[in-house]
């Protein structure tokens, strides 16, 4: 497997307060994207403290090589996260309230498991260059749209499109999400902030991601076109080509 990650400030914020790490042995992957949340510069902390979570149980675990069962690994890898930002946040009141979302995965050439809390996402785009999204928005705009009270399309711009009612760290106790895909080779992960897919829609992603380029230039690409479009928020990014193991 091949794997590029990138992250930008974007346009308008004056610092990033993301955090991005991949983490690679022969056999399997680990992907990791945070983005902060919080006054000053406590969302920075709150992503560096998730990221550093998974670092460490990384190296625990003989540097991946010991994860036996996955799903569980990164569903404890974040409730470890949760325990670690939120008892940091009550010991420093300058940080009360901070959080960060999380989009984790770990890759074998045979499949992607994912873990997710908030609304950094996960895309897959198999073979025919189809794009699917993986993980499920924990936002108010999509309890809306899931309850029938706002249409898709009405979505994308909504002003409550920011609010967050899932995160890590907010609260002593968590509910990770963990899903799971088969993929083979040729096909792609790519891992995200809400920068990057609050300024691209999916057919923009798609397009970019199936273009006959290398994966670092598609993550220049994505971050580039993301700026083009406003660069709102900071941009974090991680591509994971399945190559099989194997040179395409």
């Amino acid at each position: 497997m091949k794997a590029i990650y990138k992250t930008d400030c974007g346009k308008v914020r004056a610092n990033n307060e993301d955090h991005v790490d991949v983490f690679q042995n022969d056999a399997i992957l680990l992907a990791v994207v945070a983005d902060g949340m919080g006054g000053e510069k406590a969302g920075e902390v709150a992503s560096g403290l998730a990221l550093r979570q998974f670092s460490e149980a990384w190296a625990t675990a003989d540097n991946g090589s010991h994860i036996e069962r996955p799903e569980d690994w990164l569903r404890q890898c974040i409730i470890d996260a949760n325990q670690s930002i939120y008892n940091f946040a009550k010991a420093n009141p300058e940080c009360q309230g901070m959080g960060t979302t999380i989009v984790a995965a770990i890759c074998t050439k045979e499949s992607v498991i994912v873990a997710h809390v908030g609304d950094s996402r996960a895309y897959y785009v198999n073979r025919n260059g189809e794009l699917r999204q993986v993980t499920e928005d924990h936002s108010l705009v999509n309890q809306l749209v899931k309850a029938g009270q706002l249409s898709e399309a009405d979505a994308h711009d909504h002003p409550m499109k920011h609010v967050i009612v899932r995160a890590c760290g907010t609260d002593e106790n968590i509910s990770v999400d963990v899903s799971s895909i088969e993929w083979s080779k040729g096909e792609q992960l790519l891992l995200c902030s809400d920068g990057l897919s609050d300024m691209l829609n999916d057919g923009e992603i798609a397009s970019l991601l199936n273009r006959d380029e290398t994966i670092e230039e598609k993550a220049r690409l994505l971050i580039d076109k993301a700026n083009t479009a406003g660069g709102h928020d900071n941009i974090t990014l991680i591509i994971v080509l399945n190559d099989d193991g194997e040179e395409l």
